[in-house]
C-alpha cells in the first residue's frame, strides 16, 4: 500500500544528519537578532551608566598626561594615590638595602651560619673556590656530595644547624646559587633552583645509622675547610676520594679499650659521689659486664632500646650484692651511681635541645624523645634489679645522698679520669683527649666551688659550670678549625644527674612515689640546666667573636620570636 502524499509518513522527524542541532525548534517564535550595541566587542569596555574617570593631575616633572582609559587599561601605570616624592615606606628606601659582606678571616661556619639566618633575597651571590669547566658545575655530582658529607655529620651527632651550614658551604663552593638545605632527625634534602625560568633539582639522603665517632666528625670538618677555602683545589673527584677514606677509616680504639673505658668512667663517677677504691673497682666491673651484654645484644640485633635495659641491669645488681653482704666499708649506692653516669644518654640531649634553642623543633622533639627512650630503658633496668633485691630484703638507705663528701682534691681527679674516659667512648682524635680532659676539670672546680663552697643551688651551678664548658668549647673549636662537640661533650660528663636519677628510682622502687618523683624532677631539670648551658657559652663565645654581618654593624642575624601573638 502506497501512502499518500501529506499523510503521517511526511511527519516522520528528520535524522541528525539532516538537521542541525542549533536550528530554531517547531513552534517557537523567531526573536530579533539583537543590536551590535548589546555585544560589544571588547570585554574590558566600561559597563554602560558607568563614567569614565578623568584623568589625574601628572605627578611629577616630565610625566605626560594620560587619557582615562589608558590609565585603567595599562596594569603598570602607578596608583593615583603615588608620589615619588613622598613615596610609601613599602617601597625600597632611597638609600638602598644595606650590603651583606662575609669576612673571610671568619670560620666557615660562622659565614655559612651568617648566610642561612638571611632573608633569600638578601644573600649575596657565591663566589665559587672551587674551579670547573665552562660548562658549568656537575649539579647532581655536588648535590650528591653535599648529602654525603651531611649524612656522616648528623649521623655523628651534629646539631641540625650545623649539618646545614656544611652543605651549604659545600654548594656554594662548588657555585650553585639558590640551594636550600634542610636537616631533620632522619632525612636530608637539598634544592637547587638554576635559574626563575627553570625547574628546581631536588635531592634527598636517609640517615638509617647512627654512630659516635668524633675521629669520623674531626676529619669531614677538615675536608669541609678545605673545601671552602680559597688556597685548596679539591675537585669533586678529590673529594669523593677523601669522603670515601674517611668512611673505611677503623676507629681509632679496639673494643677492648672501650670496654675499659666504661669501667673507668663508672669507677671515676662512684668516687665523685663518695666511693673509695673498692667501690672504684665494683662499679668499674658492673659497668664493663653491662657494656659486654650489650654488646652482645647489638651483635643479635636487639633494638638500642633493650640495649640499655641490659646494660643498666649489672650495675645495679652488684649494688643490691652489696647491700644483702652488709659490707659496711662499702656504699651500695655509689656502686649504682657510677653504672648510670656511663648510660645516661648526655650526648643527644645537648644536641636536641640546642636543636630546639636555634629553632629546629622537629629535630629536638625527635632527639628528646629518642632521649626519653633512652631514659626509660635505663629506668627499667635499675628498677628490675631494685625490686628483686627487695624482694630479697636488700635495705637500700635513701638517706645516703645526705652524707657530705669533702675531698676536693681526688673529686677533682676523678673528674678528669671520667672526662678522659668518656672522650675515649666517644672515640676522640688523641690531640683532642688533653684539651677535653683540663676543660672537664675546670667545669667540676667551677660546680663545687659553686654548689659546695659556695651553697648555691646545684641546678645554678650546673649550668654555669656548662656554660663554661660551652665557652671553652668554641675557643678550641676555632683554634683548631673543628667541630666543638669533641672538647663540650665528654667535658659535661661529671655534671650528669647520676645521683639524682638513682635516688628517684629507689623512691619509686619503695613505693615513695613523692620522694622519687621529686629526685626525678631534680635531675630532669638539671640535665636541662647542663644543655641550656652549653648553648648558652657556645652563643656568648659568638658575641665577642668577630662575626660576618651587614654593613654597619649588624652582626649575626636570627629570627624574631613572635610575642605572644
Amino acid at each position: 500500500m502506497v501512502a499518500e502524499p501529506g499523510g503521517p509518513d511526511d511527519q516522520k522527524p528528520q535524522s541528525d544528519e539532516a538537521r542541525s542541532a542549533f536550528s530554531q525548534p517547531a513552534g517557537v517564535e523567531r526573536s530579533a537578532p539583537p543590536s551590535d550595541d548589546d555585544h560589544p566587542t571588547s570585554e574590558f569596555a566600561l559597563p554602560s551608566g558607568l563614567a569614565p574617570e578623568p584623568p589625574g593631575p601628572p605627578s611629577g616633572p616630565g610625566t605626560g598626561s594620560a587619557s582615562g582609559s589608558d590609565t585603567i587599561g595599562s596594569a603598570f601605570a602607578p596608583p593615583r594615590t603615588y608620589d615619588a616624592r613622598n613615596s610609601p615606606p613599602a617601597f625600597t628606601p632611597a638609600h638602598g638595602i644595606p650590603m651583606i659582606r662575609l669576612t673571610k678571616e671568619a670560620p666557615w661556619q660562622d659565614r655559612m651560619r651568617t648566610m642561612l639566618r638571611m632573608p633569600v633575597a638578601d644573600r649575596p651571590a657565591p663566589e665559587p673556590v672551587q674551579r670547573h669547566d665552562d660548562a658549568g658545575p656537575a649539579v647532581p655530582r655536588v648535590l650528591d656530595l653535599t648529602l654525603r658529607i651531611g649524612e656522616l655529620l648528623l649521623a655523628g651527632g651534629e646539631g641540625a644547624e650545623d649539618v646545614e651550614a656544611a652543605m651549604f658551604a659545600v654548594t656554594r663552593s662548588y657555585g650553585l646559587d639558590r640551594c636550600e638545605p634542610t636537616v631533620t632527625f632522619t632525612l636530608l634534602s637539598i634544592s637547587h633552583q638554576p635559574s626563575l625560568v627553570e625547574d628546581p633539582v631536588t635531592a634527598s639522603r636517609t640517615v638509617r645509622r647512627r654512630g659516635t665517632d668524633y675521629t669520623r666528625l674531626a676529619a669531614v670538618f677538615r675536608l669541609i675547610d678545605d673545601i671552602t677555602t680559597v688556597e685548596g683545589e679539591i675537585s669533586l673527584e678529590e673529594a669523593y676520594r677523601r669522603l670515601a677514606e674517611i668512611r673505611r677509616n677503623r676507629h681509632p680504639y679496639p673494643g677492648w679499650v672501650l670496654t675499659l673505658a666504661a669501667g673507668c668512667l663508672a669507677g671515676a663517677a662512684s668516687v665523685l659521689v663518695g666511693g673509695g677504691v673498692l667501690v672504684f673497682v665494683i662499679a668499674a666491673l658492673g659497668a664493663m659486664l653491662g657494656d659486654r651484654l650489650a654488646w652482645l645484644c647489638a651483635g643479635r640485633g636487639l633494638p638500642e632500646f633493650y640495649q640499655f635495659v641490659v646494660a643498666a641491669m649489672p650495675p645495679a645488681a652488684m649494688g643490691v650484692a652489696l647491700t644483702l653482704t652488709h659490707w659496711s666499708d662499702v656504699r651500695p649506692s655509689a656502686v649504682i651511681t657510677g653504672g648510670l653516669f656511663a648510660l645516661l644518654p648526655g650526648r643527644a640531649l645537648v644536641a636536641g635541645v640546642q636543636d630546639g634553642l636555634t629553632g629546629y623543633y622537629i629535630t629536638a622533639a625527635a632527639r628528646l624523645l629518642e632521649v626519653m627512650y633512652f631514659f626509660i630503658a635505663i629506668v627499667a633496668g635499675v628498677l628490675l634489679a631494685l625490686y628483686g633485691g627487695l624482694q630479697l630484703g636488700a635495705e637500700l638507705d635513701p638517706e645516703a645522698r645526705l652524707i657530705s663528701h669533702d675531698r676536693p682534691v681526688v673529686q677533682i681527679l676523678a673528674s678528669m679520669v671520667l672526662t678522659l674516659a668518656f672522650a675515649i667512648l666517644l672515640q676522640q682524635e688523641r690531640s683532642t683527649v688533653l684539651a677535653v680532659t683540663l676543660n672537664g676539670g675546670v667545669a667540676w672546680v667551677i660546680y663545687g666551688a659553686m654548689a659546695r663552697t659556695g651553697g648555691l643551688s646545684a641546678v645554678a651551678a650546673t649550668a654555669a659550670a656548662a656554660g663554661l664548658v660551652g665557652l671553652f668549647g668554641q675557643l678550641f673549636s676555632r683554634y683548631r678549625y673543628t667541630s666543638s662537640l669533641p672538647f663540650i661533650t665528654a667535658a659535661i660528663g661529671p655534671l650528669l644527674p647520676g645521683s639524682a636519677t638513682y635516688f628517684g628510682l629507689l623512691g619509686v622502687a619503695q613505693n615513695e612515689l613523692d620522694r622519687g618523683l621529686a629526685s626525678l624532677s631534680t635531675a630532669v631539670a638539671t640535665a636541662l640546666a647542663i644543655a641550656i648551658g652549653v648553648n648558652l657559652g657556645s652563643e656568648i663565645s659568638r658575641l665577642f667573636m668577630r662575626v660576618p654581618g651587614a654593613v654597619g654593624g649588624a652582626n649575626r642575624r636570627a629570627a624574631k620570636r613572635t610575642r605572644g601573638f
